[in-house]
């Protein structure tokens, strides 16, 4: 070995655990020591080790457990088992929670050297393999992720530090802003990237049946299952799940999702026994979670468990910078669709482009432009290419600027957000006769979030009720 390997010896015995440090000493590695499960992980916090090498019967956090932590925290460090204890099952289990090695007491110095080598090889490997990887990622930012805006800059950040690590990932934002995307870009870019990407769209599937396509069963647990069926979680083990639209999913099937998260097993219908699953979860949502746990249609316990890293994908018209980088983007995607005759986007077409609300995001500006390629007659994407709902509803800037109601006009210097949000809030309070309920559902979001927002604005009365106030204070 080139590159001193690191070593942390975990065992409870004092003398043994001073005997197998000074051998492996001895033999050049550089070994540090801990007497217990939770010492170890302190040192895991401070330190990268190549190399655990750990008791299996400890006090406390056993050796068992103490691997399940490792493995989950720190992919690349390789565990060796090292222990009196020894039986076929324990054997298989440890393997199965990603052991690199496993050696009975006692054994020889030779035995011990030799596993404790090729453990370090194989972590120093996928340290550079990682490294690796993160340097050709920065060098091609992450593929797949188009844009120059500082808030997307800042989610191609959070994708780079989180993607090498196993925790779980939500992310939200409106329909078409890319979630998939960035699950994809976060599944491709850690150690699981090489197996490939479980995806299932939660809100694609009958409740009925998405018990049955997450979790399998087994033959005969029901009318019709003549076979057993692997379900798509243990079909992700040592890989990467994606639930888009995780919040779709029925209240009982989230208990059995929260149950896999806690205890890293997943039982198919009809089984008596768990299988054990080694799977990194990544979810998305177009709608606040926080909001559902509040309206008690999501669990707040699975909901903190999603809840670990959240990445806020904003929408197209927040990031309008970018749409001439996503539109050119697109352009080369589907060059092939005209032969490569079509090679850009006219001037006055851009702008038609810029000048749109864009609903859908991203997704309905790829359809824009690709319906735009295979209607277009010349080299060059004209106004009249694009679909008619993006020419009829321009966003404001030219000289037909459209009013928001019969309240609102966008001044010509840009747009007052506060000012705008509060004037619809008003409308809707106005149009729903100050009742909340029906205010919030004009507006599409829940009870408790327009609440926030009429307490926001002081759009409370004094006596105590909701309601809008006056047009000459809704001015003010």
């Amino acid at each position: 070995m080139t590159q001193k390997a690191s070593v942390l010896v975990v065992e409870d015995n004092d003398l043994e655990r001073q005997i197998t440090a000074e051998t492996l000493r001895e033999e050049g590695f550089a070994v540090d020591e801990a007497a217990n499960g939770r010492r170890a992980i302190e040192l895991l916090q401070l330190s990268r080790f190549d190399v655990v090498l750990t008791d299996l019967m400890m006090p406390g956090m056993s050796g068992a457990e103490l691997l399940v932590k490792v493995k989950d925290q720190y992919p690349a460090t390789q565990v060796v088992v090292l222990t009196a204890f020894g039986s076929i099952d324990s054997a298989v289990q440890a393997t199965k929670d990603g052991a690199f090695n496993y050696l009975t007491k006692p054994t020889d110095r030779e035995t011990l050297i030799i596993a404790v080598a090729r453990a370090a090889e194989l972590a120093m490997e996928k340290q550079e393999n990682l490294l690796l990887r993160r340097e050709v990622a920065g060098k091609l930012q992450v593929e797949g992720i188009v844009g120059q805006d500082p808030a997307i800059v800042e989610v191609i950040r959070i994708v780079r530090k989180v993607a090498p690590s196993n925790s779980t990932v939500l992310i939200q934002g409106e329909s078409g802003t890319g979630k998939e995307v960035i699950a994809r870009a976060i599944h491709r870019l850690s150690p699981r990237g090489q197996r490939p990407l479980v995806a299932i769209n939660c809100s694609a599937i009958p409740d009925t049946l998405i018990e049955n396509e997450l979790f399998g069963h087994e033959r005969g647990a029901f009318t019709g299952a003549t076979e057993r069926k692997i379900g798509l979680i243990e079909s992700a083990d040592k890989s990467t799940l994606f639930l888009d639209e995780i919040a779709d999913l029925g209240i009982g099937v989230q208990a059995k999702l929260l149950r896999v998260l806690q205890d890293r097993e997943v039982r198919r219908v009809g089984a008596n026994d768990s299988t054990r699953v080694d799977v990194r979860l990544l979810a998305a949502s177009n709608r606040n979670l926080a909001d559902e746990v509040a309206e008690d249609r999501f669990r707040e316990d699975l909901y903190y468990r999603v809840n670990v890293v959240t990445i806020t994908l904003p929408p197209l018209r927040e990031r309008r910078s970018d749409i001439p980088l996503l539109a050119n983007h697109t352009l080369e995607r589907f060059a092939h669709l005209s032969n490569g005759r079509v090679r850009e986007i006219s001037r006055e077409a851009m702008e038609v482009l810029l000048d749109y609300g864009w609903p859908g995001n991203v997704r309905q500006l790829e359809s824009a432009i690709e319906r735009a390629i295979l209607l277009c007659e010349g080299d060059k994407i004209l106004p009249r290419d694009l679909p008619q709902e993006v020419l009829k509803r321009q966003a404001p800037g030219k000289a037909d600027r459209a009013r928001t109601g019969d309240r609102y006009e966008i001044p010509a210097e840009g747009i007052n957000f506060e000012r705008f949000e509060r004037d619809l809030i008003i409308q809707a309070m106005e149009k729903s006769d100050g009742v909340i309920a029906k205010a919030a559902k004009l507006l599409g979001m829940s009870y408790r979030t327009l609440q926030y927002r009429l307490d926001k604005f002081g759009l409370n009365k004094p006596d105590g009720k909701s309601g809008a106030p006056s047009e000459s204070s809704a001015r003010s």
